[in-house]
C-alpha cells in the first residue's frame, strides 16, 4: 500500500487525531517488545542502516554505497535483509534461483553487490554470514529489531518528508518517536534537500553531538546519458514514486505519462503488456526503478524494451562521511 497523505500533514483530515490512540498502543507494544526480547551480539561487526518512518527513506541505496566503500577497503561485506514480501526464510539469496516473491526486492538488489542473507532471524543471518566468510555485515532495515546488537546504527531521513506529522503508525508514519529512536543512533543521513527542517528536529530530539550528513540520490551517469531528452512512460511501485518521477525530470526526460502502483507491487504479465502498449501509443519508452525491475518478468521486460534507472548516493561531503565510518569501524575492532 502507499502511505496516506495525512501522514505528511496534507489537508485537514481528522485521521491523525482519531487514530492517535492506536498509535499509542503501537508505541506501547514496540516498547514491550524491546524490553522482552533478548539481544545477541553477532560474531562480526554489524552496521545497521534504518529509519524511523515506514518506507521510502532511501535505506537500500545507502546500504549499497556503504558496502561499495568498504569493499574498496578490502572488507568482506555481506548484507542481511528481512526479505520483505518474500516467502523464503533463512536463506542466502541466489539471483539465479530466487525471485522477488521468494526473498523480496531489496534483497535481490543487495545480492547484486555482495552475498546477501534473507530471513526474519537477523542474528541467525549474521551468524551464517560470518560462517561463510563475512568480516562485517550490513543490516538493511531492522533498526527497530532488538534481537541483534548493532555496532554502528545510521538513521536515514528523507529531506522532503522528514518525520511526517510526528505521530506513530497508523496515525502517522513513525515506527518510533524521534527522541528514543535517535537515542540509539550513531549518525543520521538526510537524503535530499532538507525542506522540513529535519536537521532541527534531529538537533532537538537526538543526543548531543550526533553527526548529521547530507546526501542526495542521483541517477547513475550511464542511465542519465542514455535517457536524457527522451520521451518516457514512467511507472513505479515504491513508497515514494514522486521521487522517481522527479529524478527522471532532473535528467531531462519528457514524462509523457506516469503510472503508480503500491509499494512492492508484484507485476502480472497482463500489467506489463498494458504498460508496454500504453508506452507505444504515446511514442514513449517505458521506464521504471531498479527496485521495480527486479519484480518484472525478465523476458517480458526485455521484449518490451523497459528501461531501468539506477540511483547512486551523492554526498555533500563524501570524505566526512567515509572518514567517520572508517573511524567507527576501527573503534568497534578495538572494542571502544
Amino acid at each position: 500500500m502507499r502511505p496516506p497523505e495525512f501522514w505528511y500533514g496534507a489537508g485537514n483530515a481528522p485521521w491523525p487525531r482519531l487514530l492517535g490512540p492506536l498509535g499509542g498502543l503501537y508505541g506501547a507494544a514496540a516498547r514491550l517488545r524491546w524490553n522482552l526480547t533478548p539481544s545477541r551480539r553477532a560474531p562480526v561487526p554489524v552496521i545497521c542502516v534504518g529509519n524511523l518512518v515506514a518506507g521510502g527513506a532511501g535505506k537500500t541505496p545507502l546500504a549499497l554505497a556503504i558496502a561499495r566503500h568498504l569493499q574498496a577497503r578490502g572488507r568482506a561485506v555481506h548484507f542481511i535483509s528481512r526479505g520483505y514480501g518474500g516467502s523464503a526464510d533463512g536463506v542466502q539469496v541466489d539471483a539465479g534461483r530466487h525471485g522477488a516473491s521468494d526473498v523480496g526486492d531489496e534483497a535481490l538488489l543487495l545480492a547484486r553487490m555482495a552475498p546477501t542473507w534473507a530471513g526474519a532471524d537477523r542474528y541467525a543471518s549474521a551468524a551464517a554470514a560470518a560462517d561463510a566468510g563475512a568480516d562485517l555485515v550490513i543490516l538493511d532495515d531492522g533498526y527497530q529489531n532488538p534481537a541483534l546488537i548493532k555496532d554502528t546504527s545510521i538513521v536515514v531521513v528523507d529531506g522532503e518528508t522528514g518525520f511526517g506529522n510526528g505521530r506513530l503508525m497508523p496515525a502517522g508514519p513513525l515506527r518510533e518517536l524521534p527522541g528514543p529512536g535517535l537515542a540509539r543512533a550513531h549518525a543520521a543521513v538526510i537524503l535530499g534537500e532538507d525542506k522540513v527542517d529535519a536537521d532541527v528536529v534531529i538537533a532537538a530530539e537526538g543526543p548531543a553531538g550526533l553527526p548529521v550528513f547530507g546526501a542526495r540520490l542521483e541517477a547513475a551517469t550511464a542511465d542519465a546519458e542514455r535517457l536524457a531528452g527522451r520521451r518516457v512512460f514512467a511507472f513505479a511501485g515504491i513508497a515514494r514514486p514522486d521521487k522517481f518521477f522527479a529524478t527522471l525530470g532532473g535528467i531531462g526526460c519528457e514524462i509523457a505519462a506516469s503510472l503508480v502502483f503500491d509499494d512492492h507491487h508484484p507485476y502480472t504479465g497482463r500489467e506489463l503488456s498494458d504498460i508496454v502498449e500504453k508506452a507505444k501509443s504515446l511514442d514513449a519508452v517505458p521506464v521504471t526503478t531498479e527496485k521495480d525491475h527486479v519484480r518484472l518478468d525478465k523476458a517480458a521486460a526485455a521484449a518490451g524494451g523497459i528501461e531501468t534507472v539506477h540511483v547512486d548516493i551523492a554526498w555533500d561531503d563524501a570524505a566526512a562521511f567515509t572518514g567517520w565510518l572508517d573511524e567507527r569501524i576501527q573503534g568497534a575492532a578495538r572494542g571502544d
